[in-house]
């Protein structure tokens, strides 16, 4: 990707959970080398102070869907006020969720979700989901605490392209305790279209998304993401799925084939009479 000096705007990186901003270290560097401005965001509570994390994650109890979108809500909205337009607003899992939610609420010029959370309204559960997420149903008792996933859970979930050697390194490197109760939000949510999740489907004006998907994602496998986007009955809609790509793929080898097929697309499919028109 060439280097710019000219700004080209702005763009905001969401991270997903057990992990920080920090995941977003190579792509915020290679986004400002093509001239954009880079925001990323962290969810309420969470910070890139890994082992204070790990020590103590109190702080992130009880922590929900809704808390972690209207925070990005009021973000991107500055953004919007700050800047006078739009921004692209791309996010990784669970911000691949919080970035349908900010596009169902009038935000962005166009999104790319990077192996997205589903949204509500939908029922799937691959195998491969439901033993990725064992660590947190088979504790009913914690639905409002945290929980920091195993070397073992961590490889099935996140790595399981790398040796668990280097499985090992990154999770030391980057992952923090998540909160459960959106990964219980995500499940209650498959039953009906309501909650933090809610996504109007047939939305007129939304702006353009691009679902990112993985072809060896355990935790987000392809087919949620193309069941997700069949959802959307107007607008443009669109899945690229990469064979090889675990859920890590935004650090996973060749990382940046997929940043750089993120941000061509989105710079294609920009909504025009976005730049700043938004719905509080």
């Amino acid at each position: 990707m060439e280097t710019c000096d000219t700004s080209k705007g702005t763009i905001v990186l969401i991270h997903g959970l057990w992990l920080t901003p920090k995941s977003w270290e190579p792509w915020k560097a290679r986004y400002e080398r093509a001239g954009y401005t880079v925001v990323v965001p962290a969810f309420p509570g969470v910070s890139d102070d890994i082992a204070q994390l790990c020590r103590d994650p109190s702080g992130l109890n009880g922590l929900s869907m809704g808390v972690i979108f209207d925070h990005l809500t009021r973000l991107v909205e500055r953004i919007v006020e700050e800047t006078g337009e739009q921004p692209i607003i791309m996010g990784h899992s669970l911000g691949g969720l919080a970035l349908q939610v900010l596009l169902d609420r009038g935000l962005g010029k166009a999104g790319v979700a990077i192996h997205g959370g589903q949204s509500a309204g939908f029922f799937t559960l691959p195998l491969s989901v439901a033993r990725a997420t064992l660590a947190i149903f088979g504790k009913p008792w914690n639905t409002h605490g945290t929980i920091l996933l195993s070397p073992r859970q961590f490889h099935f979930a996140f790595t399981n392209t790398m040796t668990r050697e280097a499985s090992d390194l990154v999770r030391q490197r980057l992952q923090i305790p998540a909160p459960t109760w959106p990964i219980w939000q995500a499940a209650l949510g498959m039953m009906r279209n309501a909650g933090d999740a809610r996504i109007d489907y047939a939305k007129p004006d939304r702006a353009p998304l691009l679902f990112i998907a993985g072809g060896a994602d355990n935790i987000v496998p392809a087919t949620v993401n193309r069941r997700n986007a069949a959802m959307y009955t107007t607008g443009i809609v669109e899945v690229q799925e990469f064979p090889g790509r675990s859920h890590f793929t935004c650090g996973q080898d060749g990382w940046e084939t997929i940043a750089d097929h993120a941000l061509r697309w989105a710079e294609d499919h920009v909504a025009p009479g976005r730049e700043i028109a938004f719905q509080a």
